[in-house]
């Protein structure tokens, strides 16, 4: 089936509206490795219900939509869709606990030719449902390798289906060496512990599906990575303070196995820095091109 350009942008995501717990946030902090080392209070602030705070790359899997693309009616070759970028700006910190109400739209289709794969683009708006301030704006980037070529003249669409521009290119990062790392394991089950905040692709989970997308066995969310990477930076420019990161985007390069060791490297400027996150086993750069944004209040 050919990737349906206007099926896709007018998508019924509808409205979705989520409330979630302590138990929830401390779940989201447990599957990207947080309290490891039960002694580190910096970990027990995400994992302990005394004086919870909520990471915040929680906001990706608030108001999230399921794993929409693999519904057959989207067109989509979900079993070898893997995600490509991912932003998150957050406008106000996110509470422990709380209802929220989320719009999802697919923004953005791109046809990268036959044989190159699809971009499609999906936005979220998170809103705290009792006043409707908004949370946090999150922009995915998903790379649908089966769909390729979509736009081409066929049976089904004579005249062929239209091709968006594509995004703006992500920033470089400098040549030097980086100044700043930080090192974070995760465990042989993280995927199985990750997936219960809201992603149940089962290219996570189950062999079989990762043996028919070419991998040698299920792979780590995209998303635990960029929430590992954001556990990074917390740390190591916020001092772990999760009101001070206002931003924070990259591009993924390449999966990564439970129970791998994920290096982030760190270029730290006044107001922002930049970073990569590298695989240490296989010293393989899974995440790159990667920027966060800081605030510093008092």
């Amino acid at each position: 089936m050919t990737l349906d350009y206007q099926r896709l942008k007018s998508w019924p995501f509808g409205t979705i509206e989520q409330t979630y717990t302590e138990k929830d946030t401390i779940l989201y902090a447990l599957g990207l490795g947080v309290g490891m080392d039960p002694l580190d209070e910096r970990q027990l602030r995400f994992v302990y219900e005394e004086n919870l705070l909520a990471l915040p790359t929680q906001a990706v899997v608030l108001g999230f939509p399921g794993f929409w693309a693999r519904h057959p009616d989207s067109t989509i070759d979900w079993v070898r869709l893997v995600l490509g970028q991912h932003s998150l700006r957050i406008h106000k910190p996110l509470p422990p606990r709380g209802t929220v109400v989320a719009h999802n739209a697919v923004t953005r289709i791109v046809d990268k030719g036959p044989g190159r794969g699809a971009l499609v683009v999906t936005e979220r708006r998170l809103l705290e449902k009792s006043g409707g301030e908004l949370l946090a704006t999150l922009e995915q980037l998903s790379f649908c390798r089966g769909d390729g070529g979509y736009s081409a003249p066929s049976a089904a669409h004579p005249a062929g289906q239209p091709s968006d521009p594509p995004p703006s290119d992500p920033p470089v990062l400098p040549d030097t060496a980086p100044e700043r790392i930080c090192d974070l394991a995760t465990r042989p089950e993280t995927a199985l512990i990750y997936r219960l905040s809201g992603d149940l692709n089962p290219l996570h989970a189950d062999p079989g599906v990762a043996a028919a997308a070419g991998f040698p066995r299920p792979i780590l969310h995209g998303l635990a990575t960029y929430g590992v990477a954001g556990r990074a930076i917390l740390s190591s420019c916020c001092d772990n303070r999760p009101e001070r990161l206002t931003a924070l985007s990259a591009r993924f390069s390449a999966p990564v196995f439970p129970g791998e060791t994920l290096r982030t490297e760190i270029w730290p400027r006044a107001d922002h820095a930049l970073f990569r996150v590298r695989v240490i086993e296989r010293d393989v750069v899974v995440l790159g091109n990667g920027r966060a944004e800081f605030a510093f209040p008092s």
